[in-house]
């Protein structure tokens, strides 16, 4: 039962979760992290670690829409192993509403 990556990610990336993942489970887009499904290790500890409370395990009900994303660019997005930056406007985006629809890119980050 891994952890996903939610739209509240969404141009807040503050890569705190980055920091703490034991086996590098985190690829960059241009706006927002996913997590591969199928590496995380489910121990959790990116969660508590993310201002945007954009973490959620796939056991929430919301996570089922989610999983599927997360896998499909984690196949295709650069892997990311340290925490770099959060984009200078990440505050005023975090709690944002629909980021996905409006914000959302499928360019892979770096």
């Amino acid at each position: 039962m891994p952890y996903v990556v939610t739209e509240a990610c969404i141009r807040c990336k503050y890569m705190d979760c980055v920091e703490v993942c034991p086996v590098d489970c985190f690829y960059e887009g241009d706006t927002m992290l996913v997590i591969s499904p199928d590496e995380c290790i489910d121990c959790g500890v990116c969660e508590p670690e993310c201002p945007a409370e954009a973490i959620i395990s796939d056991t929430d009900s919301n996570a089922e829409k989610w999983l599927e994303m997360n896998r499909t660019y984690a196949g295709q997005w650069p892997n990311i192993t340290r925490k770099k930056s959060a984009p200078l406007d990440a505050d005023q985006w975090k709690g944002t509403p629909d980021k996905f629809a409006k914000f959302f890119s499928d360019k892979p980050g770096g």
